[in-house]
Order: structure tokens, then sequence, then C-alpha cells
């Protein structure tokens, strides 16, 4: 049981935004990229991937990174975007009515380590999927690593959220699936659940009030 939780900070992919790895990772095999799940995972990505995710490369520097990397210069914007774009899946509508129905309670935050590509396309999902232009939306505040130039699991972006909304760290809960951000989160006194793989936030945390919901 977590206590005294007054604000939440969510992770987007793989807690909010289904995801599947392994479907980009074909993708780019298919493009003659067979050791793209060495450069980047979920656990660990090179600094070209550290780039692309803080903003200090765009669109188009990617794109000559991803040709270079596969030694194939004619491989189209494209195709590699669209390669790029294959891990994203869907937004369950079950898990979209819970922000609606935490926002009555807690302030919300999303926190998500993420591109500019990624962010045009997640949002076209949510808007041909349920008619909601912008994750921002459900939430009370937004921080994308591309935009703020930062990146989790350093510490900077747990604690400018923290100074910037005026939060106290024990009254936060931060939800992700990558143990390495609930390491840092931890170390800041912020209350944590890690995601587990097979974990949902609708089956596992957040329950129906019958006794044995997780958070008060």
């Amino acid at each position: 049981m977590i206590k005294g939780i007054r604000h939440i900070i969510f992770d987007l992919g793989g807690v909010l935004l289904n995801l599947d790895y392994s479907a980009t990772e074909r993708a780019f095999e298919a493009l003659d990229i067979p050791d793209f799940k060495e450069r980047y995972s979920q656990l660990s990505q090179n600094s070209f991937f550290d780039d692309w995710e803080t903003g200090r490369i765009g669109r188009e520097a990617f794109c000559a990174g991803i040709q270079s990397v596969s030694g194939n210069t004619n491989l189209t914007e494209e195709q590699i975007l669209g390669a790029w774009n294959a891990m994203l899946l869907d937004f369950p509508i079950r898990r979209l009515q819970l922000l609606q129905q935490l926002r009555n309670y807690y302030d919300l935050i999303l926190l998500s380590n993420t591109n500019e590509v990624h962010e045009v396309a997640f949002n076209e999902i949510l808007m041909r999927a349920h008619g909601i232009p912008s994750i921002a939306h459900f939430f009370d505040k937004v921080y994308l690593s591309h935009r703020v130039g930062m990146r989790k699991p350093d510490k900077e972006i747990f604690q400018r959220i923290l100074e910037e909304n005026g939060l106290k760290a024990e009254h936060t809960l931060f939800i992700d699936d990558s143990p390495q951000h609930i390491e840092t989160a931890k170390s800041l006194g912020i209350q944590t659940i890690f995601l587990e793989p097979g974990m949902t936030i609708e089956e596992h945390i957040f329950l129906p009030k019958t006794g044995s919901e997780e958070i008060s």
C-alpha cells in the first residue's frame, strides 16, 4: 500500500502506450541493419539515440545517421521513419479513462523519453483511435525529453519536475517500466511502482475500490 500520494508522474511507452520494440528491430533488420538491437533497446542505447531523444539532433540528422549505419544512402526518410515508428502500438481505452478519473484526485504529470517523430506518431494514433489530438489532454504538465533537453534516468529531469511544480518527493508517485528510471526516482525520495513485464496499470495498480486498491 502506497500512502500520502498527491501527484503521479507517468511514463508513456509501456505504461500508457503499448509498445513492441521487436517490431522496430525486425523493421530495421529488413533494411539491412541486423545489429539494431545492440544500438537501441529499452535498457540501453548509444550516444546517437541519446542525442535524438534530447533534441540535440533533428529528423534529418537522425535519418542521415541511420543511412550511415546501414551503409545504404538510398534508404528513404519514409522507410527509416516507418521502421522507427513500428514499435508504437495503441492506447487502450481503459487506461485513458483511468487518467481522466485520476485527474480528479491527483496532479498528473507525463515524463517520457521520446523524440520529435514519435511525438507526432503517438498523437496521430491517439487521434485516429479516440479522437483526441494530444496526450497532453490528460495531464497537468508534460515533459518530453526531446523538448526539455534531458532524459531519464538522469536525476536532473526528476529534480526539474519537483522544483517547477512545487512537489514534495514523498507525496509523489512515479510509474515506469524501466528499472534504471525507477532507481533514480527512488534515490530522490520519490515513491515508485515498477511496472514489470506483463503488468498493466488497469489490471494491477489502479483497482476498483473493493478494499484492494494500491494507492490512497
